[in-house]
C-alpha cells in the first residue's frame, strides 16, 4: 500500500512524535529556566522596562515605544509600529530572567535599526509563509484522499506551501540567536547585569532559543514525512 492513510500503521507517524518530544522537552526546558531564575533579583534592580528603556537608549534608539501586554512570554518586537511588549512575567520583574527577555526583544529593534540583512529576509518572506500555512494542509489531505494525478499534483503543491513555512522557521534561527547575542553583550557593557548575573541571563536565552531550535527540527520532520508520503504514492 505505500506510505500515507491507507493502512492500520502508518511508520512516518514516528517522525511527527518525535517532533512533538523535542517541542515538548524544549517548552518545559525553557518554562523551568525561566522560573529558576526569576527568583534571582537583579543587582541593578530594573525592572524589564526600565532594563528595555536603557538598553533602547544605549544603542542609540528613542523611537520605539515600550508597552506592557498580558500573558507569560509572549514578549516580542513588532517592527511595523515600533513597539516592544513585554508580558506581565517580564515587564515589572527585576528578576535576571526578566532582564534577558527584555534585552533580547530590544535586540530585535536593534537588529530592525541597522538593517539586519536575516530580519529583512524574514519579514518579506511573512506573506508567503502565512499563505503557504494555510494552504499546505488543506491541499495535501485533498491530495492524500484523490487518486490520480490531480492527487499528486495537489500533494505536491501543498508540500510546496509547507517548504515556506519551514523556510521561514530556519529564517529566523540566526536572527533569533543574533538577539541573544546583541542581549549579552550590551548588559555586560552597560553594567546592567554583573559578570556573575551573566551566566544565569545567558542560560534562559539558550533555553528560549532552543525553542525554535526544536520547532523548526519538527517542521523538518513533518516535512520529511510529507515527502515520503508522496513518493509512497508515486511507489504505488
Amino acid at each position: 500500500m505505500g506510505y500515507g492513510y491507507y493502512g492500520w500503521w502508518d511508520p512516518t507517524y514516528i517522525l511527527v512524535v518525535i517532533g512533538a518530544v523535542i517541542c515538548m522537552l524544549a517548552s518545559a526546558r525553557v518554562k523551568g529556566t525561566f522560573r529558576k531564575y526569576s527568583g534571582c533579583r537583579s543587582m541593578s534592580n530594573l525592572t524589564g522596562a526600565q532594563t528595555a528603556e536603557r538598553v533602547l537608549h544605549a544603542a542609540g534608539i528613542y523611537d520605539v515605544a515600550i508597552r506592557h501586554i498580558s500573558g507569560s512570554l509572549t514578549d516580542h518586537y513588532d517592527p511595523r509600529n515600533k513597539t516592544l511588549c513585554l508580558s506581565d512575567v517580564v515587564y515589572g520583574s527585576a528578576s535576571v530572567a526578566a532582564v534577558g527577555v527584555a534585552a533580547h526583544e530590544c535586540g530585535h529593534a536593534i537588529q530592525h535599526q541597522k538593517h539586519y540583512a536575516p530580519l529583512a529576509v524574514r519579514s518579506a518572506i511573512v506573506p508567503v509563509a502565512n499563505f503557504g500555512s494555510t494552504l499546505a494542509w488543506p491541499l495535501i489531505l485533498i491530495g492524500l484522499f484523490l487518486t490520480g494525478r490531480t492527487g499528486a499534483l495537489l500533494m505536491n503543491i501543498g508540500i510546496l506551501c509547507f517548504s515556506a513555512a519551514v523556510l521561514f522557521q530556519l529564517v529566523t534561527l540566526p536572527v533569533e540567536f543574533n538577539a541573544s547575542r546583541r542581549a549579552m553583550r550590551i548588559l555586560g557593557d552597560t553594567g546592567i547585569l554583573t559578570s556573575e548575573e551573566l551566566p544565569k541571563t545567558g542560560k534562559v536565552l539558550r533555553a528560549a532559543a532552543f525553542t525554535y531550535v526544536a520547532g523548526a527540527a519538527a517542521s523538518i520532520l513533518q516535512l520529511l514525512r510529507l515527502l515520503l508520503l508522496a513518493g509512497g504514492r508515486r511507489d504505488d
